[in-house]
């Protein structure tokens, strides 16, 4: 489970609930994202492989606005 929180008005990522086997090695991004005040719409730009779990950051990012196609 991989939850991403964005501030409303400017897009930035806030923070992230990750969850599940594996996640330890999926929370550089999001921890990197924070560092650098990245968007949401930056996630969804980056390439992330499928399948993979790191597909997860990208589909939450996506369904902060309403894109994500694989829930």
């Amino acid at each position: 489970m991989v939850k991403l929180i964005f501030d409303a008005d400017t897009d930035k990522l806030l923070g992230a609930h990750l969850f599940g086997l594996n996640v330890t090695e999926m929370i550089a991004e999001p921890s990197l994202g924070m560092t650098l005040g990245t968007t949401a719409k930056d996630i969804i730009r980056t390439i992330h492989p499928h399948p993979t779990m790191s597909e997860g950051i990208m589909e939450a990012a996506a369904a902060a606005h309403d894109e994500a196609i694989h829930l």
